[in-house]
């Protein structure tokens, strides 16, 4: 690559459906911008000027690439793996912003639990070991149903709740095998109302927190609907100060950073995991349908060492609704086309309806987060008026999708 490119650009360290909306931000400003990914067919290539096709977890061989040039910033969007490379080519090439290296403890779910301990977080029972046997044993004195998951995992990959001793070594060892240090983590299920929390800091204080309910694909801890959440002042003021106080003992200064809690049957908010970055799922989407923020551009100023806080100052005080689109179908399959669209996007209250997969495109079942093939993400005064429209445009955007294989209870979904 020559060095010319790189010299003043955005590199982007990851090029994903999710991460799209940070090169389109960077060509907005008339910033060029390096895509770093191992996949040379990932979805932002073609919104980049140059592609290094390099795992974003390759430090060196990024750094290799890009020469003796100095980029304008480095970022990274919804991705875990590019995370330490984030903050070892800040450190690199100078950039003014530097992800912090601390928050990277973000990511082994158990080192994470025992922050929250220490931040005096209300805590449930989990053991962790890259001993399978050792796992299993402790996992058997804890109180079921049970998750089971990789300590290091993403996206809902490797996760299985577990409601009886003898399913045990088959989830564990699931778990592990998405698990990059071999750890697996087992934590008892806390019943209650699933929350996601977003959250940006500036200067060591929450800037934007925004409280969502979410559901899950049937049988999973896949999410497929997103909504602002209407919460006790109580509960809202306890879940807004969990978080906070985590993203200092993260070192979340000022950034990103989002969270998975429960708010218990016992009225205890309990923080399930962190991820020390933008969150994915179309989230941001959802942030400007409800508030008029751009967390986008606040974080591509960020990174470019510009001041950000404006572009997360509320314009609108309403409530957003969002639906991921997955195929319906247990097995792979083929896109044939996708029905409904035009007419959905007419339905008043809809703002976005993105489309990650075309005709012709291989599909997965959705059953981790990755496989998604779309989203709709819709508006209303109330969270009610946002489901209504949310409800009215998934009732009419259907994937029309062949199977790749006869293994299937039905033919095309």
């Amino acid at each position: 690559m020559s060095e010319h490119w790189a010299q003043g650009a955005l590199v982007v360290l990851g090029a994903s459906e999710e991460q799209i909306p940070l090169y389109q931000e960077a060509r907005r400003r008339g910033i060029s911008t390096v895509a770093v990914d191992m996949r040379a067919d990932a979805p932002a290539i073609p919104f980049a000027d140059i592609a290094l096709i390099i795992s974003t977890r390759d430090t060196d061989a990024i750094a290799d690439a890009l020469g003796a040039a100095r980029p304008a910033g480095i970022v990274c969007g919804a991705s875990d793996a590019a995370l330490a490379s984030w903050h070892a080519l800040s450190l690199r090439y100078g950039t003014t912003y530097v992800y912090p290296k601390s928050a990277l403890v973000a990511g082994d779910k158990a080192t994470f639990h025992e922050i929250a301990a220490v931040c005096g977080i209300t805590e449930y029972g989990r053991t962790a070991s890259d001993n399978l046997d050792e796992v299993v044993a402790k996992a058997e004195r804890l109180r079921f149903p049970l998750v089971i998951k990789p300590a290091d995992g993403s996206g809902s990959k490797g996760v299985t709740l577990v409601t009886c001793s003898v399913d045990l070594p088959t989830a564990v060892a699931r778990a592990r095998s998405y698990s990059a240090s071999q750890v697996v983590l087992a934590e008892e299920f806390i019943e209650g109302r699933p929350l996601a929390i977003e959250v940006f800091m500036q200067d060591g204080r929450a800037l934007l927190t925004c409280i969502k309910d979410k559901d899950f694909v049937d049988g999973s801890f896949v999410v497929r609907r997103l909504r602002t959440a209407e919460l006790p002042s109580t509960s809202r003021s306890q879940l807004e100060a969990h978080v906070q106080r985590l993203c200092l003992a993260l070192g979340i200064v000022d950034g990103p950073a989002n969270f998975d809690a429960v708010l218990g049957t016992d009225g205890q908010a309990r923080v399930i995991e962190a991820n020390a970055r933008l969150g994915g799922d179309g989230v941001p989407r959802l942030l400007a349908a409800a508030y008029g923020v751009d967390v986008v551009r606040a974080l591509v100023s960020l990174a470019l060492g510009e001041p950000f806080g404006d572009h997360l100052a509320p314009t609108r005080n309403a409530h957003g609704a969002l639906e991921l689109i997955g195929s319906p179908l247990a097995v792979e399959g083929e896109l044939i086309a996708w029905e409904g669209v035009t007419e959905a996007r007419d339905i008043p209250g809809i703002t976005d309806i993105e489309l990650f997969a075309k005709p012709g495109d291989r599909v997965r079942p959705h059953d981790q987060s990755g496989n998604k093939i779309g989203l709709i993400v819709a508006a209303g005064p109330t969270v009610a008026d946002a489901l209504s429209a949310l409800e009215k445009a998934s009732a009419l955007v259907r994937p029309v999708i062949r199977p790749n294989t006869e293994a299937t209870n039905g033919a095309t979904a």
